[in-house]
């Protein structure tokens, strides 16, 4: 019970930003002395600190969520997640590069990596760098490796069971790699639901959506009343497998005619090329040609065909917000508002009320942080 009133506590804070321990228990419906006790706790073990009284000195006179910061005589009993002290090690795994940062557990919702190692093609290789890139990183000792990772990732398990663009991911034992670099606890989470855990960091009054998000590949994950679904099963969100009728391109999973080969970067590059012959063929290209040209028929086909598959994902489960990250969000406006109205056009409660569709940068290092809190300081059996 204690553990469960301690997540409750940190929830609400992050939904507040700053707030006193008064303001805490009054919003909980909990005594001031119970709250206070888990602030105390919380602040013992580095989840949260008191903002300074400097922080506070320069007038301002409201916090982030619209509510009274400044109390005359305590202005440093605000709480706020601690963005002082470091205290995991987030990694992003993609195809081409792994990234690195040092976190604390309060971020300010904007990635910032500091430092960049090739992602190569095999775990040997991986692991050197990865020695490399520890040998520039001051801080030795975390309370977490917390580890994006792309494919079909079994979180519990800590294995990658398939990845199309990094398949040697599929035979490496990813936590104890790089247990071999830090003596820490490591999880990896499926990079779409890190996504997912970011953006409801950083906005937490969206309980309910699906974020569909563009890369390398296209991904998708849920959160449903709060909090992030997860299936029987370790198959989130693969809506870039789903198949599109007529289109021929084999896709890095053995399958023909899957929808992340239209609308991934590089699908849409090769569309691109395809309609372009002479070149040349360079996302600053294509964005410059977009801006010029609108969106074009075999842009259109292949956003209309996208929207149809995720109206379809909205119907399934009931849900009518979307939240667009990664390339597409690059493209100019019309791109997602194409989007947008494709799927509308296949949502079922779109007939009956408003469905959202909304751009969003990725949020990765916070949905890392939140993940850590999560599983690693505050666990709950069977959460």
């Amino acid at each position: 019970m204690g553990r469960l009133n301690q997540r409750a506590f940190l929830t609400r804070l992050q939904r507040m930003r700053t707030a006193s321990r008064a303001d805490l228990a009054k919003s909980m419906g909990m005594s001031q002395p119970t709250a206070g006790k888990i602030a105390d706790e919380l602040i013992e073990i580095g989840v949260l600190e008191e903002i300074p009284a400097d922080e506070l000195s320069n007038g301002a006179s409201r916090g982030d969520n619209g509510g009274a910061v400044g109390k005359l005589g305590r202005p440093g009993r605000l709480l706020r997640l601690d963005q002082t002290r470091p205290r995991f090690l987030g990694i992003q795994l993609d195809v081409s590069e792994t990234k690195l940062a040092v976190l604390p557990a309060g971020t300010n919702g904007v990635d910032e990596w500091v430092v960049e190692v090739p992602t190569t093609d095999s775990a040997a290789d991986w692991l050197r760098g990865l020695q490399a890139a520890a040998a520039r990183i001051p801080q030795k000792d975390f309370w977490g490796v917390l580890v994006s990772v792309p494919g079909i990732v079994d979180e519990a398990a800590g294995r990658v069971l398939f990845s199309p663009n990094l398949h040697w991911t599929e035979r490496t034992d990813l936590p104890q790699l790089l247990q071999q670099v830090w003596t820490a606890p490591v999880i990896l989470v499926q990079e779409e639901r890190v996504l997912a855990l970011g953006h409801q960091s950083a906005g937490p009054a969206c309980d309910d959506f699906l974020l569909v998000d563009f890369g390398q590949g296209v991904g998708a994950a849920i959160v449903l009343g709060g909090r992030l679904y997860s299936n029987p099963v370790p198959v989130h969100g693969e809506l870039g497998h789903t198949l599109v009728l007529g289109n021929q391109r084999v896709c890095g999973c053995g399958a023909t005619g899957c929808l992340e080969t239209l609308v991934s970067v590089r699908g849409l590059l090769q569309s691109y090329a395809a309609e372009n012959p002479r070149g040349p063929h360079t996302w600053a290209a294509l964005l410059q040609d977009i801006a010029q040209k609108g969106v074009v028929p075999w842009l259109a086909e292949a956003l209309d065909a996208t929207g149809a598959i995720i109206a379809g994902s909205l119907n399934v489960l009931g849900l009518r917000r979307v939240v667009v990250t990664g390339a597409l969000t690059e493209l100019p406006s019309m791109v997602t508002e194409h989007l947008g109205n494709a799927i509308v056009r296949g949502s079922l409660w779109a007939r009956f009320g408003r469905v959202e569709c909304l751009s969003a940068p990725r949020r990765r290092t916070a949905g890392l942080v939140a993940a850590g809190l999560d599983q690693l300081v505050l666990p709950v059996a069977g959460s």
